[in-house]
């Protein structure tokens, strides 16, 4: 094993967008790890500026063609901050039923397409068709479900259109969402399928003590309402995010790192949704999840490929319950008056908690915008694994390494685009 060298991967595979890591061995120990961010920055906080409050859904939704539910859903919560509006009833449940959608199809698209290639040795999902192409069929057909539900309620699946402040633009006839039904209960009986496939892979035993930090309801698993709290005692509300988290520039990165003040890197996502509100899962999604092994709280980050199945199959269920007691609302949105003020808004993206903010004039202009994605919140998180995680693998060659960090850091599902305002791997030992 050579004791100084440096180890380089051009670009990251099976994410979305592009960025670099280098580590920097000297000695046989890591003297330099860097998560380097290179994509450009998007600028999409300066597009909002002067623009008016209503367009803000539309133009966020195009961040990410993902997760554009989330970044609508952000958007229009600090709007109705802003405006003092309060959803309520089946406005407020078809908000929930589309951000099921997007949770299906994100997390199956990730799970079966970009992240279990690195658990079964493939290069990517083509070639692990080759050999399991019932696996990769079933995975499309689920992924097919959450879109159909986005394409619904949204009006189309990529970048949909339909949600506004106040509700929705139309609401389909209650026949429409009804025929989704038989699909969605195929798709929650493949999704415990999902749950027993995903934890059967082999796992490295690695675990980190995370700050996991996630929305919490009352009521229900959070998507796009509730507190935010943390495993280290935060409970603070969601306009209280920026005295309690701060963004800091690094050289190497476009992207923002995020940092939880006092306490350092945090961890968002569906571990630590688990983590947090494992009791808040339906019983079924429960029932797979101790069927598969696991505990009420998980810190093993390979294994959030089980926790996105886990989260897929209560979302499958949640959709069913929401259109099995759908009555149509009287109207699709409820009036306001607009009025200025600062809005802040978090939602639960697939990837995890999605801050937004926005001031806005007496006239509905926005004047100013900031907006936190859920990998930024991360990149540091994703950096201290690998300090813990490459060293006891220097033994290994060039390529095994770079493998094995490459499916560390998608882990995460990182989305670059979104953070930027990955994997080139450079190993350097001196």
């Amino acid at each position: 094993m050579k004791t100084n060298q440096t180890i380089k991967v051009e670009y990251l595979a099976r994410v979305e967008g592009e960025g670099g890591l280098k580590i920097r061995i000297k000695d046989g120990k890591i003297a330099d790890l860097k998560l380097n961010i290179f994509e450009p920055p998007r600028y999409f906080e300066g597009f909002l500026r002067g623009r008016q409050y209503s367009e803000a859904p539309d133009i966020t939704a195009r961040i990410c063609g993902i997760c554009p539910v989330a970044y609508q859903m952000s958007s229009i919560h600090a709007m109705e901050a802003v405006f003092g509006l309060k959803q309520s009833g089946y406005l407020r449940e078809l908000r929930r039923l589309l951000y099921c959608g997007e949770w299906i199809e994100s997390h199956i698209l990730h799970a079966y397409l970009l992240h279990a290639p690195d658990f079964l040795g493939y290069p990517d999902a083509i070639q692990m068709a080759g050999d399991h192409p019932e696996v990769v069929k079933a995975g499309l057909k689920l992924k097919k479900t959450g879109n159909e539900i986005v394409n619904l309620l949204g009006g189309r699946e990529i970048h949909p259109i339909n949600s506004r402040v106040g509700g929705w633009y139309k609401i389909p006839p209650k026949k429409q969402f009804l025929r989704l039904l038989e699909e969605l209960k195929w798709a929650r009986d493949a999704a415990i399928d999902v749950v027993k496939f995903t934890s059967t892979l082999n796992f490295p035993d690695f675990e980190r003590d995370y700050e996991f930090v996630a929305l919490s309801h009352p009521d229900e698993y959070a998507l796009n309402e509730g507190r935010l709290i943390s495993s280290k005692g935060l409970d603070i509300a969601v306009d209280e995010y920026e005295d309690h988290f701060e963004e800091q520039h690094l050289r190497h990165s476009t992207a923002l790192h995020s940092n939880h003040k006092g306490f350092g890197a945090y961890h968002v996502g569906p571990l630590a949704r688990y983590t947090l509100n494992y009791d808040k899962l339906s019983p079924i999604a429960k029932q797979a999840a101790q069927d598969a092994g696991m505990g009420t709280t998980c810190n093993n980050p390979f294994k959030s490929i089980i926790v996105r199945a886990i989260e897929t199959l209560w979302a499958c269920d949640e959709a069913i319950r929401i259109i099995e007691n759908f009555e149509m609302p009287e109207k699709p949105w409820v009036d306001y008056d607009i009025n200025g003020g600062i809005g802040h808004a978090i939602t639960e993206a697939p990837r995890g908690i999605l801050y937004h903010r926005y001031r806005i004039d007496s006239s509905g202009y926005i004047r100013t915008a900031k907006i936190v994605p859920p990998t930024s919140q991360n990149l540091r998180t994703i950096e201290l694994d690998l300090y813990e995680f490459v060293p006891p693998r220097l033994h290994k060659s060039k390529d095994e390494l770079t493998w094995e960090c490459e499916q560390a850091i998608r882990n995460y599902d990182p989305c670059i685009s979104c953070s930027c305002h990955f994997l080139k791997l450079d190993i350097e030992r001196d």
